[in-house]
């Protein structure tokens, strides 16, 4: 029989593996873009990396999306409870890659930033 001690231990252990955090991101008047599977959400502080999970309205490279001026959504792991400030990086082999640096962390882990 379990005690509540280990219940509540197994529940915390299922909510903090289906957390995800959120990022919906504006994009300006690029052309075209893509994001790559190297896109993290760094904590400050620790230098956790979120890893990315999947994205909506973008491709991942090496193909392109067109600017429909709707922008696009990726999806992250869960930043950890400690987490206050974040960074959004693109970590690429070349020039041109997303970052948003200081990002404030919310109640809700949903975050809107602009990559202009």
């Amino acid at each position: 029989m379990k005690t509540n001690t280990e219940v509540a231990e197994q529940t915390e252990t299922l909510i903090s593996a289906e957390r995800q955090t959120i990022v919906h991101c504006s994009c300006g008047e690029t052309y075209a873009y893509r994001v790559w599977p190297s896109t993290f959400l760094i904590e400050r502080g620790t230098g956790k990396k979120a890893k990315l999970i999947t994205a909506f309205n973008i491709s991942f490279a090496p193909q392109w999306t067109l600017n429909d001026g709707k922008g696009f959504t990726l999806i992250f792991e869960g930043l950890s409870k400690e987490c206050a400030v974040f960074d959004l990086q693109e970590i690429i082999p070349q020039e041109g890659g997303f970052e948003v640096l200081g990002i404030l962390r919310n109640n809700s882990d949903v975050y809107s930033v602009s990559l202009e």
